[in-house]
């Protein structure tokens, strides 16, 4: 039996297992606004618009808010020239985008945060991706939005039409479920499903656990063993982390592939294997190969065709999900607008695990100090959760836990933190806001308020390496 991934894709599936799926993204750039949270739930609804319209409490709003917190006539939006101008209308509670409350216009180019009273909205230059879908809170408590259900749906086709898919995201994106998924629609659904965290092999024991061992093979065999290869018939193979699979297992691996049997140790006869092959990995597997720590033969038979799973700062809209989801589970709490506010400015980099957690552990601290029910806000999340992992010393969490460090900063010292990072990653503004801990759109905010250009610390690199 030959494991060709080869197969024959139409033109969506193609698109879909780069991992750059587009069905949702034909046509022009569609502006527009997501409300995503409203009170104390989550919300999803899209407003396809250029304006001008106009947020409040008022009947004539374009769009009316139940909202005690909102003014009557809250906020103008419009859109121009790819632009968007936010204008406060002299609200009571003000308007908030990307976490700072403005005076009177400001103008946007790239996708903002903006809160109005108790009621959030994502204002973008482009609804693609978001226009046609939905955020579903699905058995188990797994949330999709559009994006997500996007990448299931190319991983559903491929179930279909190949024995053989490679996931790549990072930590958190839900790899072991993306591949749950690809079996479950595929032939071998009603066969078993064996998972393996390649990391966690032991080296000493990696061959026998993956090809099985005869009675008497070695000191202490004294029953057959079943290898995962083996236990794997009739339905898939998940190989977690496959980038760390021990080296002298490699060859080995791709030989019972290649021709589809395996041979346990100490048997004379191979035995017949049919399996369907799911591989995942948070690290660059190409890479791998360059770097002589894995097999290129091996990787092109298990890392085509691939789906890469985005990350959760790209599908902000899950997060209010989340938490509230989150919340549900613990009982008897809620989450305040600023709570969901903080978490969307953030990058989470350990993804939807990483938010669940940190926001139950809020949720704890909270609910501790209170009989009655209680509200979890934004000051009450870690102040360094969700951002990129430094050696930084831990910092004792209070439920008056104050805002993140760069957000108190003077002026002037933020000013000076801002250039100093830029200049470190070389103007790469994506990097730089991972270091500060901010989502892109907020440091290209703070850019244009401190008039600092991330040009001028390229050091000679092309436009496109600016992030």
């Amino acid at each position: 039996m030959s494991y060709n991934p080869a197969v024959a894709l139409d033109e969506t599936v193609e698109r879909s297992y780069r991992g750059r799926n587009r069905e949702d993204e034909a046509g022009p750039p569609e502006p527009g606004l997501v409300q995503l949270f409203a009170g104390d739930r989550a919300s999803f609804t899209v407003f396809a618009t250029a304006g001008p319209l106009t947020i409040g409490r008022g009947a004539d709003c374009t769009v009316a808010l139940p909202d005690t917190r909102a003014s009557r006539r809250h906020v103008e939006l419009a859109f121009a020239g790819g632009r968007w101008t936010i204008t406060d209308l002299g609200s009571r509670n003000g308007t908030y985008v990307d976490g700072a409350r403005i005076a009177g216009a400001v103008t946007v180019r790239d996708e903002v945060l903006l809160v109005v009273g108790s009621t959030l909205f994502i204002v973008t230059p482009d609804l693609r991706g978001v226009r046609s879908g939905a955020v579903e809170v699905r058995p188990g408590g797994i949330v999709v939005g559009p994006r997500l259900a996007a990448e299931w749906r190319a991983i559903d086709r491929l179930a279909e039409l190949s024995r053989v898919l490679h996931l790549h995201g990072e930590t958190g994106t839900g790899k072991e479920l993306a591949a749950r998924r690809f079996h479950g629609q595929s032939p071998r659904a009603g066969g078993p499903f064996i998972a393996v965290n390649c990391a966690a092999v032991p080296q000493s024991l990696a061959e026998r656990l993956f090809f099985g061992a005869r009675r008497g093979a070695y000191s202490g065999a004294d029953v057959d063993s079943e290898g995962y290869l083996a236990a794997a018939d009739g339905g898939t193979l998940f190989l977690d982390e496959i980038g760390d699979l021990p080296a002298e297992v490699q060859p080995k691996l791709l030989r019972a592939l290649e021709l589809g049997e395996v041979l346990p140790l100490g048997a004379a006869r191979p035995r017949r294997i049919d399996i369907a092959v799911c591989s995942a990995t948070h690290v660059d597997l190409r890479r791998r190969v360059a770097g002589g720590r894995f097999r290129e033969d091996l990787y092109f038979r298990v890392g085509q065709p691939m789906v890469c799973l985005s990350p959760l700062r790209t599908r902000r809209e899950e997060i209010p999900w989340l938490i509230e989801g989150t919340l549900e589970r613990i009982g008897g709490i809620v989450a305040d607008v600023s709570l969901v506010e903080t978490a969307l400015l953030r990058p989470w980099p350990g993804n939807a695990r990483e938010l669940c957690n940190a926001v139950a552990a809020a949720a704890h601290l909270v609910k501790a100090g209170t009989d009655d029910g209680v509200v979890v806000k934004g000051r009450h999340l870690d102040p360094h959760v969700g951002r990129v992992l430094e050696a930084t010393p831990p910092v004792a969490v209070t439920t008056a836990t104050a805002t993140p460090p760069i957000t108190s900063l003077p002026a002037h010292d933020e000013a000076n933190l801002i250039c100093g990072v830029l200049a470190r990653e070389r103007g790469n503004v994506t990097r730089a806001a991972e270091v500060l801990g901010l989502h892109r759109t907020q440091l290209r905010r703070w850019l244009a308020q401190h008039q600092i250009d991330p040009r001028h610390y390229r050091r000679g690199l092309p436009d496109d390496a600016a992030g």
